[in-house]
Parts: C-alpha cells; sequence; structure tokens
C-alpha cells in the first residue's frame, strides 16, 4: 500500500497545471466547508459553555447541611439587565461562588467590571443606592456569562429579611434557598438557546457535510479516466479503490489544515456577536482539542469515502469509462423517499416535543432533497433537450441528461439554501409582537396587612429623591394572596434618569422585591426575538457562502473535466459564445426549479411552527434570500468564463 500511496502522491503533483487546478478546487472546497463546519458546531459547545457559567445563579435545594441560603433576582437599570445574587453564608466553608475569591460576608457587595462602571458612570441616587456598604471585589470571568454582564453579588446575614421573603413571580428570580454548593441548574433562557442551537446548527451542517462529499467528486471525469486506464492494464479493484481514496484525502487533509486556520483567524471577529445579551469569551468560540482533532480526522474520511463511492463505475466497466458512456439512469424512488419524509414531517412536529427528534427529521428533510435533486435534474434535462429551439439549450440539455449528478452539485448549495431560507425566512417575527408596554408604570408587591403603610412610605421616598410627580395607590388584592400591588406611576414623558431615581428610591421598601415595569417583564422576550433574527441572518449567511463557494468551485471544476469536450466541440466550429450560454443555461434552469422546489419544501417544514408568528419582515428576508442567491450563483458561476475561454484556446485533444 506504500508504494500505491507515493503513486497517489506523484500523480497528485504531475497532473499538470489543469490538475493541480483541479486539486486546488478540493482543498478550496474542503476549507470552506471545515472552517463552517466548526462555525456551527462551536455554536453548540459555546452555549454550553454560558449554560455551565450560569448555572451556579439557579440555587438547587441541598441534599445534606446546607452552607448557606441564596436568593437570585434581576434588576434593571437603562437598557441593562442586572442579576443580583443574595448570599448569606450559614457556616464557615471553602466553597464559594465562581468568579469570587471567597464566600462573600454580610455586609460586602462583589460586583461585575460592567457593573462597577454603571455605578461610576450613574448618580449614585440612579443605581448605587439600591445595594448595601462599598464594592468589596471584582467577580472573575468564571461567573459571568459574557464580557460585559452586569452582575452584582451582596452579602447577606441569615436574618436578613431579604434571605426570609417569599420567592418573587418575575421572571429570573428565584427564593430564598439552602443550598450545599454553587453547582446550580441551567437556567430556562439558556436551555431555550441551546435547543434553537442545535437546530441551527442541522441547517448548517447537513449542507456543509453534502459539500464536504461533494468535494471529492470535483474532477471526477479526469480521475475516472485515469483510473480506469490503469483498470484496463492490469490494476486490480483494491489499488484502484486505494489509489482513489488516497489522493482525495491528501487534498482533503490538506483543506481541512487551511480551514481550521481560517476558523481560527475568524474567531475574534465571531466573538463580537451579541447573542443572549452579550458578545462572547474567544475560549468559548474555540471548540477544544479533541473537537478540532474529530473534525481534521472525519472530513478526510467523509471525502475518501465519498470518492470512494464513486468508484463503482471505475470498477465495473472501465471499458464503458474510457469510451465515455452515459452512467446508467436514476429511479424514482428517490423522490418516494422525500415524500414519505415529507408526510412524517407534520406528525413528528406537532407530537414531538425532543428538538433532538425534531433536529433529525430536519436533517433527514435536508438529505432526501439533496437525494432527489439529481433525479429531477435529469427529467429537466430531457424536458430542456426535447424542446430545444437553439444549439445552446440543445447542448445544456444533453449534458444534464449525460450527467445530472455533476449539475446538482452546481445548484445543490443554492437549493439547500432555499430550504433553509424557506424554513427559517417566516419564523423571524420582529420584537412588535410583543406589543409597547410601559416603561414609565412601576409595581412593587408589599405584605397586604400594611399596604397602606408601605404606600405612605413610597410617597416619602420619591419625594425625598426628588420624584415628584409620581403618583402612587394600591391595586386591588386578590383572593388567597399575601401580597398587594403598589403601583406607582411616572409621566409618560418621564426622563430615563427620573425612572432609574424611581427604582432605587423604592428599593428595599419590601425585602426581597424590586420596582418592576411592564416592558421589564418583555426584555428577555424582546433579546430573544431580536436574537432569532440574527440567528437567521447569520445561518443564511452561512448557507449563501456554501452555496456561492459551491457555485463557484463546482463550474470550475465541471469546465475542467469537460475540457477536451469543449475543445472538441470548439474544433468543429461551435462559436464560444454558444457554449458559454450553454453553460449557464444548464445551471439557470435547475437552479430555478430545484431552488423553488426546495424553498416549498422548507416552507412545508416550518408550517406546524408557524402559527401567529409570521411576520413582514419574514416574508422579506425569504425573498432577499432568494434573489441574492441566484445573483450569488450567477456571479460565482460566471467566473469559471475565462476558464472555459482558456481550455478551448487550444483545441488539439490532450492526453490526461
Amino acid at each position: 500500500m506504500k508504494g500505491l500511496t507515493e503513486l497517489s502522491w506523484r500523480l497528485l503533483r504531475g497532473g499538470g497545471r489543469q490538475g493541480l487546478l483541479g486539486t486546488g478546487l478540493t482543498v478550496a472546497a474542503v476549507a470552506v466547508s471545515t472552517a463552517l463546519l466548526l462555525f456551527a458546531l462551536t455554536a453548540n459547545l459555546a452555549f454550553a459553555a454560558r449554560a455551565d457559567r450560569d448555572a451556579w445563579r439557579h440555587p438547587v435545594a441541598a441534599d445534606g447541611e446546607p452552607i448557606a441560603i441564596q436568593a437570585t433576582h434581576e434588576d434593571y437599570v437603562r437598557d441593562s439587565i442586572i442579576t443580583v445574587v443574595d448570599i448569606a453564608p450559614l457556616r464557615e466553608t471553602a466553597a464559594h461562588p465562581p468568579g469570587l475569591d471567597r464566600m462573600p460576608r454580610p455586609g460586602e457587595l462583589w460586583v461585575s467590571p460592567a457593573l462597577a462602571a454603571l455605578l461610576r458612570e450613574l448618580p449614585p441616587a440612579q443605581l448605587a443606592e439600591r445595594f448595601p456598604g462599598r464594592v468589596t471585589g471584582m467577580i472573575g470571568d468564571a461567573g459571568l456569562v459574557y464580557p460585559g454582564e452586569p452582575v452584582a453579588v451582596v452579602g447577606r446575614a441569615p436574618t436578613d429579611p431579604v434571605m426570609t421573603a417569599p420567592a418573587s413571580p418575575y421572571q429570573g428570580s428565584s427564593g430564598p434557598t439552602k443550598i450545599s454548593g454553587f453547582t446550580g441548574e441551567t437556567g430556562d433562557v439558556l436551555v431555550a438557546y441551546r435547543i434553537l442551537a442545535l437546530i441551527a446548527a442541522v441547517l448548517m451542517v447537513v449542507p456543509l457535510l453534502v459539500f464536504g462529499g461533494a468535494a471529492a467528486r470535483l474532477t471526477v471525469a479526469r480521475r475516472d479516466q485515469r483510473l480506469a486506464a490503469l483498470r484496463l492494464v492490469g490494476a486490480t479493484p483494491g489499488q484502484v479503490a486505494w489509489m482513489t481514496v488516497a489522493e482525495a484525502m491528501i487534498a482533503a487533509f490538506a483543506g481541512a489544515v487551511l480551514g481550521l486556520v481560517l476558523y481560527g483567524a475568524a474567531v475574534p471577529l465571531l466573538s463580537r456577536i451579541e447573542m443572549a445579551g452579550g458578545p462572547w469569551y474567544a475560549a468559548d468560540l474555540w471548540p477544544g482539542f479533541l473537537p478540532v482533532l474529530g473534525v481534521l480526522l472525519a472530513v478526510p474520511l467523509l471525502v475518501g469515502v465519498s470518492a470512494a463511492v464513486g468508484l463503482r463505475r471505475v470498477v465495473v466497466s472501465p471499458l464503458g469509462v474510457a469510451k465515455r458512456q452515459s452512467p446508467p439512469g436514476l429511479r424514482l424512488i428517490r423522490v418516494i423517499v422525500l415524500l414519505a419524509v415529507l408526510a412524517v414531517v407534520p406528525l413528528v412536529f406537532t407530537r414531538s416535543k425532543s428538538a433532538a427528534v425534531v433536529a433529525v427529521v430536519l436533517a433527514l428533510a435536508f438529505l432526501c432533497v439533496n437525494l432527489v435533486g439529481p433525479w429531477v435534474v435529469a427529467v429537466i434535462g430531457r424536458i430542456t433537450a426535447s424542446s430545444a429551439r437553439n444549439p445552446a439549450a440543445l447542448l445544456a440539455g444533453r449534458r444534464l441528461v449525460d450527467d445530472p449528478r455533476s449539475a446538482w452539485r452546481t445548484v445543490a448549495g443554492v437549493a439547500l439554501t432555499g430550504f433553509v431560507a424557506g424554513f427559517i425566512g417566516l419564523l423571524s417575527p420582529s420584537a412588535d409582537v410583543l406589543g409597547t408596554p410601559s416603561t414609565t408604570d412601576l409595581t412593587v408587591q408589599v405584605p397586604a396587612a400594611r399596604a397602606d403603610a408601605f404606600a405612605g412610605q413610597a410617597k416619602r421616598r420619591l419625594a425625598e429623591a426628588g420624584v415628584v410627580e409620581a403618583t402612587v395607590e394600591l391595586g386591588g388584592q386578590q383572593k388567597g394572596k399575601r401580597e398587594r400591588d403598589l403601583l406607582v406611576a411616572l409621566p409618560a414623558r418621564a426622563s430615563q434618569a427620573q425612572v432609574d431615581t424611581a427604582r432605587t428610591a423604592l428599593a428595599g421598601l419590601s425585602p426581597g422585591r424590586i420596582a418592576v415595569a411592564p416592558a421589564d417583564q418583555n426584555r428577555q422576550g424582546v433579546i430573544l426575538l431580536a436574537d432569532l433574527r440574527t440567528g437567521t441572518v447569520i445561518v443564511l449567511g452561512v448557507s449563501f457562502l456554501v452555496a456561492i463557494a459551491s457555485a463557484g468551485i463546482t463550474a470550475a471544476s465541471s469546465v475542467i473535466d469537460r475540457r477536451q469536450t469543449y475543445a472538441l466541440l470548439r474544433l468543429a466550429g461551435t462559436p464560444l459564445e454558444v457554449l458559454d450560454r450553454a453553460r449557464r443555461t444548464e445551471t439557470l434552469i435547475p437552479l430555478a426549479v430545484m431552488g423553488g422546489g426546495s424553498i416549498l419544501v422548507g416552507v412545508f417544514c416550518a408550517l406546524p411552527f408557524v402559527h401567529a408568528l409570521i411576520d413582514v419582515s419574514g416574508i422579506v428576508i425569504l425573498l432577499t434570500t432568494i434573489v441574492v442567491g441566484v445573483a450569488g450563483i450567477l456571479g460565482a458561476s460566471a467566473l469559471s468564463r475565462p476558464l472555459l475561454r482558456s481550455v478551448t484556446l487550444n483545441p488539439a485533444p490532450r492526453p490526461d
């Protein structure tokens, strides 16, 4: 095998200018696939890392002797959400919250660098006076979900009223809980993000795997001709298979390493993308040694397997390959499989609550679109050839019939992007669906038995803080509830500074309760919807890169594969413009049919999720996807025109 590997290496290096160009296309295709594959996979690992750093804020009841009492709530200032963790130590222990050097003592205040900057920037009456004592220390990165996150850890005594107050009903709050450690549990918000990241990964990874596998079939005609010649002079099927796999994997490994370098160079830029409230730590976006090693091994293996699968014609009928006979036709079973999967999609999506099941079904739908693509292209080719009214259309139709797999590889990227666009394009609602709740009407829950007294204290505090236009009244007491809503209304024209001053004045009025505006309860929803739109743009952007790279690389590879055919046609007197028009027609017709069909399949798969979330902006995203996708693939395909001119300059056939 060593001798065969050396021979493969020699053939790879000695393929001439055209051969080296073909190898370069394979390396480029694998590099793009690897870089984007690392990005898609790392997104899930990055959210998992965030979830680990967030877990300590969600206390779990002690199963043994407790070490502390912990409570968590969210506070608000300007456009920021501040996570406030109250901790009351119960005994001396070496355990301490992540990011802190030790357990906080009663009266101490630990803050994140971002919150420290806010405390310095804003007047004390707007923020600092909400917290007891002075800043004792800084919270390190281990205790923060993302860079720039505002977090406060307040040390309290076990008898402090805050540590004995009942749990708040507001989002992001957990009542005082006796804990035995700071492991905690994953918060609901990040669970939702991890589910969305898993679905997004499927939408990005499947086209990348298809593109990566197709990279092994670039310049396939040149390689098949050469291997068929070796087979005819006595090479065994095993030797041919080994040489093919070795050649493909050598180029694929070089491309995988290049892709890893490209991804590493892009990490500083990727870390600036804000999701779930803020940007990323660069370490979160680096997958680590084992995942990187796995990708560097898996990508060449995928390319090698794909190359081996394509050897059947060479091994079984090398003479047919040498004589340029057309491969056997594709079967209708491909369409039947796609229809069967689509019939299952609505049933699974409406009954299954598992994100993994949904992801698997989406992946199957993706793969079935890729499976049925060549069959549809062959049908399109027969229709085009039979209805041709000019030489270019006839050439394009005959080429589609002769090699539908190669034609499909040219448009597969945009077709699969169409599936992604159809699936997520309509699922991008704007924050308008949440309405425009008030930002100046504050509510504080107070004990019902002393509600009047608390209302009087609230009026006095607001007056002392200079908030003179606020009105204070009590909401109706709900049956069976021990607390009533204290309603503080500021004029609609009130500035953000006045609202923050009112919040600070009301802080500590009722232990364990903060002043909350209706808009505050929508903040996480607004962030999530904004992130959904950002995620949509990212997924579509990745899909566009795959589609455009696939179109450009496969179009150039197709010209190299058929350079002898083009040269002979040119020698026979066919104008270059006719050849180029045939090449464009060969791309445009499958693009229109398969692109539109895959969009409809994606929309069909998305229907169980749409309901009332459909938004005009989603339709705009979908239409933009179609326009950009078509323009991108046409532009990428046009880049192969100079190569077409080059291979036809010398029409004399050249042996491979």
